[in-house]
């Protein structure tokens, strides 16, 4: 009897020492990642985002070069980019002038003692002044320009309005009910565009269509848009849900500044619940579990090409995709944070220089990546 007492606390002393040391060891690789994550994390700092603002900041109000991507019904609509998108009309083309301005607000929202920050409120309230934005909607409802900017621009002027809810400043209620015309019609357009596209667009350039649901998406979240956001919900799953195998090896093309593969995944963990999307990502792109994974950043040869300095914004984009995917999945994704670390690192140097062939729009893209690199 009293051999089985002491067997019985020998194994229960074993057991609580065994679950003791479970514990320590659980807590000690908890810390240890995240350690290794504040350690590799890239931050935004004042200085660089002063350096950045730069970029969108000399560009605004600069009317040429200007690419319009108008389509003319009649004589009668050729007027100057200002007459035509008084708002949007500089940094080179709209989508770019709607994004350089979301980067501004969003600076502004992070470091309230930005430098030039009365330039840059003063610019801001000119160009996105409440009849700017009514003639911005009508140019919506030319002949021929229903579908200007589907849904690239349609997806950044929703992350503008989605920033300008979220900056707790009396700007930005003002800016905010500025554009809220524009805003409005952005989100009919998705839901009146959406039921209509029958296949899933993916490319590597503006029509990406797991783009423009994502950022859509985060808008509809953060405004409770329920339906846009029902509707992205089930058009993700209607035409991505049944992927695998992503071809990763197949890019990027030469003009990509967006990955097929990363921004499907960008989208469907944001759609997603966390069970089904660890089953989908398996079947999607199982190499990203490795933790021998690697990718190079995309290469560029000349940044004084228009379409060559695309693969620097590749490099951003990729990153915000897997920072994102990194800090919602950490214990599954975290060994990922070097590489996207390293594709910004590649571009974040060159993108500040004379050629307006990236100035006008790299900036955005940075700050975004820089962003989604926070947990």
């Amino acid at each position: 009897m009293k051999r089985t007492y002491h067997n019985r606390s020998k194994y229960m002393r074993n057991s609580l020492l065994l679950a003791c040391f479970l514990v320590i060891i659980t807590s000690a690789c908890q810390q240890a990642l995240k350690d290794q994550q504040e350690a590799e994390t890239l931050k935004l700092t004042l200085e660089e985002a002063n350096r950045l603002a730069q970029m969108p900041l000399h560009c605004m109000q600069v009317e040429y070069p200007n690419k319009l991507n108008q389509t003319l019904a009649s004589e009668q609509y050729l007027k100057s980019p200002k007459e035509l998108h008084p708002a949007f009309y500089g940094c080179f083309d709209w989508h770019s002038s709607v994004h350089g301005h979301w980067m501004l607000v969003a600076l502004l929202r992070q470091f309230p003692e930005l430098d030039n920050r009365n330039e840059i409120i003063e610019k801001l309230q000119e160009n996105i002044s409440y009849s700017n934005i009514l003639a911005e909607v009508n140019y919506f409802f030319q002949p021929q320009n229903t579908s200007f900017e589907r849904t690239y621009g349609w997806a950044w002027v929703l992350k503008l309005a989605e920033e300008l809810h979220l900056w707790e400043d009396p700007v930005a209620r003002e800016l905010e009910s500025n554009l809220q015309p524009l805003t409005d019609l952005m989100v009919k357009k998705y839901l009146d565009f959406l039921p209509k596209l029958i296949y899933p667009i993916r490319v590597g350039e503006h029509s990406n269509i797991a783009f423009g649901l994502s950022f859509a998406y985060d808008y509809a979240l953060t405004l409770n848009e329920k339906e846009l956001a029902e509707m992205i919900r089930q058009r993700a799953k209607d035409w991505f849900i049944e992927d695998a195998g992503c071809p990763l090896s197949w890019e990027p093309s030469g003009f990509d500044f967006l990955s097929p593969c990363f921004q499907e995944i960008d989208l469907m963990r944001k759609v997603l619940e966390k069970e089904e999307f660890e089953a989908w990502i398996k079947k999607f792109m199982p190499e990203l579990l490795r933790k021998d994974f690697s990718l190079e950043p995309g290469q560029v040869s000349d940044r004084t090409d228009g379409k060559l300095v695309h693969l620097d914004g590749l490099n951003f984009s990729r990153a915000w995709c897997i920072y994102g995917l990194a800090n919602a999945y950490p214990y599954q994704f975290s060994h990922l944070i070097p590489i996207a670390n390293e594709h910004v690192n590649y571009s974040l140097p060159a993108i500040v220089d004379d050629n307006y062939e990236g100035t006008h729009w790299l900036g955005s893209f940075a700050i975004y990546a820089l962003q989604q690199a926070q947990p």
